[in-house]
C-alpha cells in the first residue's frame, strides 16, 4: 500500500484543526502572507465559517489578532510562514499574555530534517516566546497514523487560551512538501465541550473578611480595566458613601455622584491627598496610569492606617509598589453585588461627608482645568483628550495610545457613559495601536475611534497597508509634536544638553501623516480648531469608513499648559 500524499495529509491535518475552532466558536483568523503555511491558510480560507483577514505585516497581523480578542473575548487565529515572520508576532503575544487576551498563534515550520542545514527562513521555533504562551504544543509534520490526535490538538489548545488565565497559545506546525492537497475524511469530533474556566468567588472566610472590611470604614474603590459588572461598583459605591476613582476603561466612569475622574489632580496637591486618607481601598483590576495616584496608594501603606484588597478575576496581582495586604481572585462586579447585598453591610452611607469631600474636590478639579484649557488657545493635547472623549458617539470604542494620550485622558476627560474604552496596558508598550484597532473594527459592528500619538502612530504604519478596502469604520486621531513628547515631562529634559535631549529622546521626524495616509488611499485632514475636532470624531458613524485627522501640537507648550493645570487645581484647592 502506498503512502499517503503528504499535501493530502497535511490539508487533511489543518481542516481538522479548523473544524474543531469553528465548532467551538473560533469565527476569525488573521493570515499573513507566506510559503510554508500554506496547508493551513488554504483549510481557514475554504471554511465558510472563519471570517479571514490578510494582512501584508506580521507584526501587525499579531495585534489585529490581538483586537479581535479584546472585543469579542474569542481567541483569532493568527497564522504566519516560519522565520523571522514568526519573531514579528512577538509584541503582540507579550501584550496578549499580559493583557489577558485569548489568541491562537499558529507558526508554520519547516520539518526537523531542514533544521540546522541552512535552510531559508528556518530557525528554532521552539518555545520562541517563552513564557508568555499559555502552552506551546508542536506535533510534528502531520501522519495519517496519528489522526486520532487532530482534535484533542485542537481542543487542548483553545482550552489553554480561554483558561484562567486567557491568553495566548503556540501552535508549531511542520509542513513537509508538496504544501497544496486535498483534504481527506476528517476524523470524528468530540463529544467533550471545551469552555472558558470558570472563575470562582470568594471563600466564606474570605467573604466574611470583605464585608467587615467595606461595613464600618471610609473607604476609596480604585477601579482599573477588567470589571465584569460595572453597575454593581457603583451599586456598592453609592451605597457605601464611597468614592470611585474611575479609571475610564472600568466601565465606571459615568456621570455619578460616586465618581471621581480627576484623583491625579486632586492627589497632586499634598493637604487634600493627605486630607482624603482612607481607612479601606478596594482596588479592582489593574491600575490606572496615574504614577501619582500609585504613590499615594503606596504611601497609604506605609503609614500602616489603611487596609487595600485587590480583586482580580484571575488572581493577577497589579500591585508595583507591595502596597496590598490582600489579593482575592474574583470577578470584581460580581464581588460587589455580593457585597452590596450581605446582610451585614449597611445600607446606606455611615458618613455622607466622606463622599462629599471628595465630589466637592473633583468638581473644582474639574473648573480648575475647564478654564485653563479655555484660556491656553488652539487645542492643547489635554483638551484633544477631552474632545475625544466628549465627542465619540455613543456604542463608539475608543483605543487609546499609551503614552501620553492614555494619561490625558484619565486624567482630564470627563464622566461619559456608551464608550468603552481600551488600551494597550498588559505591556504598556506603544506599538500596534491602530492595528489593535483594527482588529477590533473588525470583529464588531460600533465604530471604532483611535486617540494616538505621532510616534505610536509611526510604529505602525503597515496597518494602513489596505486599509481603506476593509469595510471598517475607523477614525484615527494623531497627535503629531514631531516626536516622543512624553519624555518632555521626564527628568532626562532637564538633565541632559537640549541637543542631547532632542536627538536620543525628542527624536523628530518630519513625517507629514495626511500625505502618509494619502499614499495609503485613506482620507485625511488636518485639524487646527476644537469645532473641527469635535465634528471629525462626531463623525465617526455606521459607514464613515476608514479616516485619519492630524492634530498638530508643540511638545514644550504642552508641557507648559500641563504644568498649568496642576498648578490652577493646587491654588483652586487651597490649604
Amino acid at each position: 500500500m502506498s503512502e499517503p500524499h503528504a499535501g493530502d495529509v497535511a490539508a487533511t491535518f489543518c481542516a481538522t484543526l479548523v473544524d474543531s475552532w469553528a465548532r467551538y466558536g473560533v469565527t476569525r483568523a488573521v493570515v499573513s502572507p507566506g510559503s510554508r503555511s500554506t496547508p493551513m491558510a488554504l483549510a481557514l480560507h475554504v471554511d465558510p465559517r472563519i471570517d479571514v483577514s490578510v494582512h501584508h505585516d506580521e507584526r501587525s497581523a499579531g495585534f489585529v489578532a490581538l483586537g479581535i480578542g479584546v472585543a469579542t473575548g474569542i481567541p483569532a487565529i493568527v497564522l504566519t510562514t516560519s522565520g523571522t515572520a514568526t519573531a514579528e508576532l512577538h509584541a503582540a503575544v507579550v501584550e496578549a499574555h499580559h493583557a489577558e487576551v485569548p489568541m491562537l498563534v499558529c507558526t508554520a515550520d519547516r520539518p526537523p530534517e531542514l533544521h540546522g542545514v541552512g535552510a531559508p527562513q528556518t530557525i528554532d521555533q521552539t518555545n520562541l516566546y517563552g513564557p508568555a504562551v499559555r502552552a506551546f504544543l508542536d506535533p510534528g509534520v502531520p501522519r495519517l497514523v496519528d489522526a486520532s490526535t487532530w482534535r484533542p490538538l485542537a481542543e487542548e489548545a483553545l482550552r489553554h487560551a480561554i483558561g484562567s488565565p486567557p491568553g495566548p497559545v503556540q501552535l508549531n506546525l511542520a509542513f513537509a512538501e508538496p504544501l497544496v492537497g486535498t483534504p481527506g475524511p476528517l476524523p470524528p469530533s468530540s463529544a467533550e465541550a471545551v469552555t472558558g474556566a470558570v472563575v470562582s468567588g470568594p471563600d466564606d472566610e474570605t467573604l466574611a473578611m470583605l464585608v467587615t472590611a467595606v461595613s464600618h470604614a471610609r473607604g476609596v474603590i480604585v477601579a482599573g480595566s477588567g470589571i465584569d459588572q460595572p453597575d454593581w461598583v457603583l451599586t456598592l459605591a453609592r451605597q457605601l458613601g464611597w468614592p470611585i476613582i474611575a479609571d475610564p476603561r472600568s466601565g465606571t466612569r459615568v456621570a455619578d455622584p460616586s465618581v471621581v475622574a480627576h484623583a491625579d489632580a486632586v492627589l497632586r496637591h499634598a493637604p487634600t491627598a493627605q486630607r482624603f486618607a482612607p481607612e479601606v481601598v478596594l482596588r479592582l483590576g489593574d491600575l490606572p496610569a496615574s504614577k501619582v495616584l500609585g504613590r499615594w496608594l503606596d504611601d497609604l501603606s506605609e503609614a500602616g492606617t489603611t487596609l487595600q484588597i485587590g480583586v482580580t478575576t484571575h488572581g493577577t496581582r497589579f500591585d508595583p509598589g507591595g502596597s496590598l495586604n490582600h489579593l482575592v481572585a474574583a470577578a470584581p462586579g460580581v464581588l460587589c453585588g455580593q457585597l452590596a447585598t450581605a446582610p451585614n453591610v449597611p445600607p446606606a452611607p455611615l458618613d455622607p461627608a466622606w463622599l462629599a469631600g471628595w465630589r466637592t474636590a473633583d468638581d473644582v478639579a474639574a473648573d480648575a482645568i475647564a478654564e485653563v484649557l479655555k484660556s491656553a488657545g488652539g487645542v492643547p493635547e489635554p483638551a484633544v483628550a477631552r474632545i475625544v472623549m466628549s465627542s465619540c458617539p455613543t456604542n463608539t470604542a475608543l483605543v487609546v495610545s499609551s503614552s501620553m494620550p492614555v494619561r490625558d485622558v484619565e486624567w482630564y476627560a470627563a464622566p461619559r457613559s456608551g464608550v468603552g474604552v481600551h488600551a494597550n496596558r498588559g505591556a504598556n508598550g506603544i506599538d500596534g495601536v491602530v492595528s489593535t484597532a483594527l482588529g477590533m473594527a473588525l470583529a464588531s459592528a460600533s465604530p471604532v475611534v483611535v486617540l494616538i500619538g505621532d510616534v505610536a502612530a509611526l510604529h505602525d504604519t503597515t496597518a494602513l497597508i489596505g486599509l481603506a478596502d476593509r469595510g471598517v469604520d475607523l477614525s484615527v486621531v494623531v497627535v503629531d509634536n514631531d516626536g516622543g513628547g512624553i519624555f518632555s515631562f521626564l527628568p532626562q529634559a532637564a538633565a541632559l544638553d537640549p541637543s542631547a535631549f532632542e536627538t536620543l529622546f525628542g527624536t523628530p521626524h518630519g513625517v507629514d501623516f495626511v500625505a502618509l495616509a494619502g499614499a495609503h488611499g485613506v482620507a485625511a485632514e488636518a485639524v487646527d480648531d476644537a469645532d473641527g475636532l469635535v465634528a471629525f470624531v462626531a463623525g465617526a458613524t455606521r459607514g464613515s469608513g476608514a479616516r485619519i485627522a492630524v492634530v498638530h501640537t508643540d511638545r514644550a507648550a504642552n508641557v507648559k499648559v500641563h504644568d498649568a493645570i496642576h498648578a490652577a487645581v493646587a491654588a483652586a484647592l487651597g490649604n
